[in-house]
């Protein structure tokens, strides 16, 4: 039997997850792992994305490890390169450097008859490992309309998370498709330099205000010298955070109260009655993502700014047509359109009996309690099918997972086995008792169109409840949901 010192463990991904999975490893004596990642410094998705506005929407000191607080930030919300800078400061903090191989994107993992697990690179590499952790998050891969003519636009072209940035916006006609997450983030910066920029919006989203701060040297020294401000003010917004669990619920008093303060937000912030009306969503809030902006209505007002509230119907070599037949010549698309972020094919991932991930996942993606899918032995994910609670951050879920995760794995050494798989009728079971619930929520709803919901009318990310009730469903996880061998 090997002990947790000899046990090898391979994990893809050096985000928030990878991150948290390789600290917990050290943290319970499992020295043999490597975290692979195919960029060029640990991050994800901060490292990745890069395009202007690039901002987070959870308060910064929340959006941390819960062990590794952080008294610098410079706002309430900070932009891309402070979060990047962090997870690259907490990686060498954590005693992970030795531990990463970067530069290797991982495009395949096959399990073995031994019961190991065979990772291969893009660049022909091989290595084995006992166990796989899946960190790769679902904020990688872009999501492009399905229309006709993209290829002939004779101009530049890009998804806004592959920004471009070689190609000066200064003067120049554009044209964003799209007005969700990356959007309001990208469409106030690109509204300073255009000549003239038309948005596309095929439904209009709930958008918060984001009430930014900035921090004073004195504030962050203060936080440094006191470690119990940062605290107190974590406590504090994770209490906001449980607000919106009750905004998403059906029938609650706070989904009014949301709707109206957003309401309030547009009366407020747009000068054209007939723009006003269009930016109010036809559903309910929190059927699709929940936003935050402070300048993203705002810049609707600018002269050089038009918001048609239409979709894309058609690209032509020297512009585009809207869903209600507008024709409109542009310099610039680019595609504000959303990731895959059930993208399971992203590496062909094998399990036990030539089961095929990315098929298993096809359909209607699932997995016991957010991290494990039967037929897939020592195969775990970070964060996986609704392993996502909405009241608290990525961070928060992420390390919480890991916990079960690393617990687990410490037991079946401990059993003297070689490998656990979930049971199926566990996994069916817990499931089942997940979809009795999905009803109670905006973004589960029988009539939410939104990526929460597949076309099995399924909602395969978030969690149906709060961080409490999840906690409680990973603290009861055991060797008693799995079969060993």
């Amino acid at each position: 039997m090997l002990d947790s010192h000899q046990l090898r463990v391979g994990i893809i991904g050096a985000g928030p997850s990878g991150i948290a999975a390789g600290r917990e490893l050290l943290q319970k004596g499992f020295t043999r792992f490597t975290i692979f990642d195919a960029l060029d410094a640990p991050g994800g998705t901060w490292r990745l994305h890069t395009y202007p506005g690039l901002a987070c929407d959870v308060w910064a000191h929340s959006y941390t490890f819960s062990y590794a607080p952080n008294p610098d930030w410079t706002a309430s919300f900070v932009d891309q390169p402070e979060i990047q800078a962090y997870l690259a400061r907490c990686t060498t903090q954590f005693g992970l450097d030795p531990h990463l191989k970067l530069n290797t994107r991982i495009i395949s993992a096959h399990y073995q008859a031994q019961g190991s697990w065979l990772l291969q690179t893009a660049a022909g590499e091989e290595f084995e490992f006992d166990v796989v952790i899946n960190a790769m998050g679902n904020q990688h891969t872009p999501l492009f309309p399905d229309v006709q003519g993209m290829d002939l636009f004779e101009g530049d072209s890009w998804h806004g998370t592959r920004w471009n940035h070689e190609v000066d916006l200064h003067g120049k006609r554009v044209a964003i498709v799209g007005s969700a997450a990356s959007a309001v983030q990208i469409v106030p910066e690109v509204a300073k330099i255009a000549g003239h920029l038309t948005v596309l919006q095929r439904s209009a989203n709930w958008i918060m205000p984001r009430g930014k701060k900035h921090y004073s040297e004195k504030q962050r020294r203060r936080a440094r010298r006191f470690p119990v401000v940062i605290a107190l003010t974590r406590k504090w917004q994770r209490a906001l955070m449980n607000q919106v669990q009750y905004a998403v619920t059906l029938g609650h008093k706070r989904m009014d109260q949301f709707e109206n303060v957003v309401r309030k937000f547009i009366a407020r912030s747009v000068d054209d009655p007939q723009l006003r009306e269009a930016l109010i969503p036809a559903s309910r809030y929190g059927c699709k993502r929940g936003l935050v902006s402070d300048d993203f209505y705002p810049a609707l007002n600018r002269d050089n700014v038009e918001l048609i509230p239409a979709g894309l119907q058609e690209v032509t070599p020297t512009g585009l047509v809207t869903a209600n037949g507008r024709h409109i010549d542009v310099d610039v698309i680019i595609y504000c359109t959303g990731y895959r972020i059930l993208d399971f094919d992203r590496i062909d991932v094998v399990g036990a009996q030539g089961k095929s991930l990315a098929e298993v996942m096809a359909d209607d993606p699932r997995a016991h309690k957010g991290i494990a899918v039967p037929g897939f032995p020592n195969y775990f994910f970070a964060v996986g099918p609704n392993g996502l609670p909405l009241t608290v951050s990525y961070f928060i879920t992420a390390e919480k997972n890991i916990e079960t995760i690393e617990r687990l794995l410490k037991e079946k050494q401990a059993a003297g086995a070689a490998v656990m798989t979930v049971k199926e009728e566990v996994f069916s079971e817990y499931n089942d008792w997940m979809d009795g619930r999905f009803e109670r929520f905006s973004w589960g709803a029988s009539d939410c169109q939104s990526y929460y919901r597949n076309a099995a009318g399924h909602a395969p990310f978030l969690f149906p409840g709060n961080f409490k009730e999840y906690s409680r469903v990973q603290d009861e996880s055991g060797l008693h949901e799995y079969d060993l061998a």
